[in-house]
C-alpha cells in the first residue's frame, strides 16, 4: 500500500466531508502558549509563488517560523529546461528557507524543516497554527476546508477557489470556525492601490460610473512542450491532479502553464481578475457584494484541444447606482475608474490621476481610510495574533472573482445573467445556476 492510501485510510473521516467536519469540530484553536511564542507556520505548494511566500514569511522571523514544508514534486525547474534556472520543490526548498532565514541572521539548518509530499500530513505536524497555501488553483479550496477544519489559520494564494461553489464553502466555513484567513491578493497592502481606493471612497472623483478592469490575454498557443510525455519519476502527478480530472501529462499544461486548461484552473482570466477587479470591488466597498448583471462578450478561445479557457475575452458588469464595468483582455493592463469629477488609473507601480495634484504624496484625499497594510504577509501574521480580519478576508476574495465565474456561464449559455448578490444565485434561470454550483470531484477526493 503506498504512503498516500495509507495517508488517506487514517484521515478518511476528516476528507468525508460534513461527517469529518464534526469529527474534528471540537478541536481547539491554539495559537502558542506565550504572547512571545513564534507562530508556526507550514507552507504547501513550493513552486515560484511557493518560494515568493517562503521570502515574504522569513523576513518575520521574529514572528513567525517555517517548521513543515510540503508538495507532491520533489524538484523541478518550472517550465525551464531540468537544470537551468532556480530549482523548486521539496527537495530544494527546505535548503531555500535555511537560506533566507540566513540573510536575515537567523540559523536554521535545513534539516530542521519537516518535509512531506502528502499535505494532510502536514496539518498533522505538532504545533502548526498556520499555512500558506500556494498550490495550483484546484487544490486551494480542500487544503482550505481542511486545514481550517484542524484549527489552522490560512494564508492561499489567489484566486481563492477553482469553482464558485468552492468559494462559498471556503468563506463560510472560515466565518464558523472564526479563522483568520488572508487571500493572496497582495494588492490591498500597496499604497498607489490605496490611494485609488481613498479617491473612491471619499468622493474625489464625484459619482463614479465607470470601471475599466485590464488583464492580459490568455494562452493562444501551447507554451512549451504539447507532446504526452511520461511522468517525471519525483513527481506523484496523480495526487498532484487530486480532486481534477486527470488529463495525459504533458509539460505544456504542468508547470506554470496548468491554469490553461479549466480542469485546473480558469485560465489568465481568473488568475488576474483576483487582482485588480479586487481593487475595484474594494473601491466600491463590495466586499460582501457583487454586480446585478454580468454578461460575457466576444469571447475567442485557443485553437489547439490543450487549453479550454479563453484567449480574448470581456466581461461587461452593472452594479447598482449606475456603475458599469468591463474585465477585458481589451483593456490596457490595470485599473481605471471614472466619475463624473474626474478619473484614476492604477497599476503595479504606476498612478495617473485626471488631475495631478491627486497623486501627490501630500495630498489628503479626505477623511475615509481604508485599512492600512503596506506587507501582506505582515498583515496576515498580525492578525493571527489580534484575531481580527485580514486585509483580503475569504470573502471579499471569493466576491472579487464572482463575476468571473458568471462569466463563464454567460459565455456557456450565451445571455447575460441577472445575479442577486445577497443570496449569490442568478435570477430566473435555474439551468445558469446549477452551472455555477457544478463540483465534480474525482474519487477518492470529497
Amino acid at each position: 500500500m503506498t504512503r498516500e492510501a495509507l495517508s488517506f485510510g487514517r484521515r478518511g473521516l476528516l476528507l468525508a466531508g460534513g461527517v469529518g467536519l464534526s469529527r474534528v469540530g471540537s478541536l481547539p484553536r491554539v495559537i502558542g502558549q506565550t504572547a512571545s511564542e513564534r507562530i508556526q507556520v507550514g507552507v504547501i505548494g513550493l513552486g515560484s509563488r511557493g518560494y515568493n511566500l517562503i521570502d515574504a514569511l522569513t523576513r518575520h522571523h521574529d514572528k513567525a517560523r517555517i517548521v513543515a514544508i510540503c508538495d507532491v514534486d520533489t524538484t523541478h525547474y518550472r517550465d525551464r529546461p531540468w537544470g537551468t534556472g532556480n530549482a523548486y520543490g521539496l527537495v530544494p526548498a527546505g535548503q531555500k528557507i535555511a537560506d533566507s532565514y540566513s540573510k536575515q541572521g537567523v540559523q536554521v539548518a535545513k534539516e530542521d524543516i519537516a518535509r512531506y509530499s502528502d499535505y494532510r500530513e502536514l496539518l498533522d505536524h505538532h504545533g502548526i497554527d498556520a499555512v500558506v497555501i500556494a498550490t495550483p488553483d484546484h487544490w486551494h479550496a480542500k487544503c482550505t476546508l481542511d486545514a481550517v477544519a484542524l484549527g489552522k489559520d490560512v494564508y492561499c494564494e489567489k484566486p481563492v477557489t477553482h469553482l464558485f461553489a468552492e468559494g462559498q464553502a471556503v468563506y463560510r466555513e472560515v466565518k464558523k470556525r472564526q479563522a483568520v484567513f488572508q487571500t493572496g491578493s497582495q494588492q490591498r497592502s500597496d499604497r498607489l492601490f490605496r490611494r485609488a481606493v481613498e479617491l473612491v471612497r471619499n468622493g474625489v472623483l464625484g459619482k463614479v460610473h465607470t470601471i475599466k478592469v485590464g488583464q492580459q490575454a490568455g494562452y493562444a498557443q501551447p507554451m512549451g512542450d504539447s507532446r504526452f510525455a511520461e511522468i517525471p519519476k519525483q513527481l506523484n502527478y496523480d495526487f498532484w491532479c487530486g480532486p481534477s480530472q486527470v488529463l495525459p501529462y504533458m509539460r505544456a499544461r504542468h508547470h506554470r502553464w496548468w491554469r490553461g486548461h479549466s480542469v485546473y484552473g480558469g485560465g489568465v482570466l481568473m488568475d488576474w481578475i483576483g487582482h485588480h477587479n479586487d481593487i475595484a470591488h474594494w473601491a466600491l466597498g463590495l466586499d460582501k457584494s457583487g454586480p446585478e448583471e454580468v454578461e460575457a462578450i466576444g469571447w475567442t478561445f485557443p485553437t489547439t484541444e490543450i487549453y479550454d479557457t479563453p484567449v480574448r475575452y470581456t466581461i461587461r458588469c452593472k452594479y447598482a447606482g449606475g456603475v458599469t464595468s468591463t474585465i477585458s483582455s481589451q483593456n490596457p493592463a490595470g485599473l481605471e475608474m471614472i466619475g463624473s469629477e474626474g478619473s484614476v488609473f492604477v497599476n503595479r507601480g504606476k498612478l495617473r490621476t485626471s488631475n495631478p495634484r491627486w497623486s501627490q504624496p501630500d495630498f489628503v484625499s479626505g477623511s475615509v481610510r481604508v485599512t492600512v497594510s503596506d506587507d501582506h504577509m505582515g498583515n496576515f501574521l498580525n492578525c493571527i495574533g489580534s484575531r481580527k480580519a485580514t486585509i483580503a478576508p475569504a470573502e471579499a476574495g471569493h466576491r472579487s472573482i464572482t463575476p468571473g465565474h458568471l462569466g463563464y456561464v454567460s459565455n456557456a449559455l450565451g445571455r447575460p445573467l441577472k445575479w442577486h448578490a445577497q443570496d449569490e444565485r442568478v435570477l430566473d434561470d435555474e439551468e445558469a445556476n446549477k452551472r455555477l454550483r457544478q463540483v465534480h470531484y474525482r474519487q477518492p477526493w470529497s
